[in-house]
C-alpha cells in the first residue's frame, strides 16, 4: 500500500466506525491499538502497518480489502452539469464531508433552519434576505454570509433570477472546533 492509499484508508476507517456507532475508545478496546493512534489514522496523520490495519478492520467487523475498496470509492471526481431549471440542485452528489446546493430563481423557504455544522451562503446573482438569530441581513451579488453551527435562520430571494450557493459541512459529520482561539 502506498502513502496516498494509506491516507485514504483513514476516511474509510472513520466512515465504518461511525456507521457502526462506535467511539474511538471502543475501537481501541477491540483492536488493542491506542485511541491517539486510531485518531491519527482517521485524520490521515499516521500510516497503519498491514498488521495494524488488519486489527482495525477486525475491530470494525470488516476486512482490510473492504476498507481499501471503501477508500478507493472515496477517490471521487464527479462532475455535476449545469441545467437551466429554477429551483434547487445538489452540487455535490453522494455522502461526502461537504454539502453544496445551488438555488436559482425565486425562493421563499419560509421555514426556519438550524444546522449543527457551519454554513456559508454566497450570492452569485441577484439578492437574498436572510434572518439569522432575529437580525435581518440583505445580501447582494458577490456577498457572503457565514453562519456557525446552531444559528437559527431563514431566507428568501428578493430579486428574480437570483443564484444562491449554500455550502456547509455535511450533517453526518461531527465537526470539531479549536476552542483555544
Amino acid at each position: 500500500m502506498d502513502d496516498k492509499e494509506a491516507l485514504r484508508v483513514g476516511a474509510a476507517v472513520r466512515r465504518r466506525r461511525r456507521t457502526l456507532g462506535l467511539t474511538l475508545a471502543a475501537v481501541a478496546g477491540r483492536s488493542g491499538l491506542s485511541v491517539p493512534f486510531l485518531s491519527q489514522i482517521e485524520n490521515e496523520r499516521a500510516r497503519p502497518s498491514p498488521r495494524s490495519l488488519d486489527r482495525v478492520a477486525q475491530a470494525l467487523e470488516t476486512t482490510t480489502e473492504r476498507l481499501r475498496a471503501a477508500a478507493d470509492s472515496a477517490r471521487a471526481v464527479d462532475v455535476v452539469r449545469a441545467d437551466d431549471a429554477d429551483g434547487a440542485r445538489r452540487l455535490v452528489r453522494g455522502r461526502h464531508q461537504l454539502s453544496a446546493l445551488e438555488f436559482v430563481g425565486e425562493q421563499d423557504l419560509g421555514r426556519e433552519f438550524q444546522h449543527r455544522n457551519d454554513e456559508l451562503m454566497y450570492v452569485a446573482e441577484g439578492a437574498v434576505e436572510v434572518e439569522a438569530e432575529g437580525q435581518a441581513h440583505r445580501l447582494g451579488k458577490g456577498d457572503t454570509l457565514f453562519l456557525s453551527g446552531g444559528v437559527r435562520h431563514r431566507w428568501r430571494t428578493t430579486v428574480p433570477g437570483t443564484r444562491l450557493l449554500v455550502v456547509s459541512v455535511a450533517e453526518h459529520i461531527d465537526a470539531t472546533y479549536d476552542t483555544r482561539r
